[in-house]
């Protein structure tokens, strides 16, 4: 086959199908056309076997859309399955915790018993956080790092240096390396320094 701006004489050969077949109203027999190397074309044949083709590609394509969903759904369903699996073990280890809390409010007793038992509840709190990777900032004493700190005020003092953090307003909380809340605290405004 020679090539000839840009199609090959098979194309041509199908391109013009429609200016050799005269138009017979006789019912008389034709051929197909018949291009240089003596291959008969079939158009009819060779439109039915592309239609066949388009439509198993279509139905491929549906195909793999559906199983791409399915897959994304079942991904999401997943995440979300171990996501309440996780929120649930955590509530899982307060429950002590309420359960002392629940005591502690039925027990009558005078204010030394009952600081007691609420510091005793604390550390339960403290020690179920700490299970749970939770744990709080240091911020007494520390220098001020507002990745971690919230300065609600700025207090003039000479008896610290400046930038530190003299207050603990509200402590703050890190999971794992994550902050959770940033602790609320005063700051030092030395001049002198």
């Amino acid at each position: 086959m020679r090539k000839g701006n840009g199609r090959s004489e098979v194309d041509k050969g199908a391109l013009d199908l429609d200016h050799e077949l005269p138009a017979s109203t006789d019912g008389g027999d034709h051929h197909a056309p018949s291009t240089s190397t003596g291959e008969a074309i079939a158009p009819e044949s060779e439109l039915q076997k592309l239609k066949a083709e388009r439509d198993s590609l279509l139905d491929r394509l549906a195909r793999t859309q559906a199983e791409f969903d399915n897959a994304r759904k079942r991904a999401s369903k997943e995440q979300q399955e171990f996501r309440d699996y996780a929120v649930g073990d955590a509530i899982k280890s307060l429950l002590p915790v309420v359960d002392s809390l629940e005591r502690a409010l039925q027990v009558k007793s005078d204010a030394a018993e009952l600081r007691g038992g609420v510091e005793l509840i604390y550390k339960q709190l403290q020690a179920a956080l700490t299970r749970l990777a939770v744990n709080p900032i240091v911020a007494t004493g520390e220098p001020f790092d507002p990745r971690l700190h919230e300065a609600i005020e700025m207090v003039e003092t000479a008896d610290a240096p400046d930038h530190q953090v003299i207050e603990e307003l509200q402590r703050g909380y890190k999971f794992k390396d994550r902050l959770l809340r940033p602790a609320m605290v005063k700051v030092a405004k030395n001049s002198g320094h």
